[in-house]
């Protein structure tokens, strides 16, 4: 017998979209053939995922600046550090 995942519970949310952005998403939508739901579902979930590798990424950084003993790499990673933080 082979175990079933659950299908992950919804909750409804409602959400007031500025008229540029409804209209992109609902652009999105008839180029994939898709509910506008659907695109903001993945656009949510992509947005998520972005901002999650943003943070590894500033760790990885922060972990190679502490272990770092060459001046100039240094100074290049607070840079980005720096861009990443207040940006440019």
């Amino acid at each position: 017998m082979t175990h079933m995942a659950k299908p992950e519970r919804s909750i409804r949310k409602s959400v007031s979209l500025p008229a540029r952005i409804d209209q992109r998403v609902r652009a999105i939508a008839s180029i994939r053939k898709a509910s506008a739901n659907r695109v903001l579902v993945d656009l949510i979930e992509a947005g998520l995922q972005s901002k999650e590798a943003e943070k590894e990424r500033f760790f990885a950084l922060t972990n190679r600046l502490s272990e770092s003993t060459d001046s100039a790499e240094r100074e290049r990673i607070k840079k980005e550090l720096a861009r990443m933080t207040f940006g440019d």
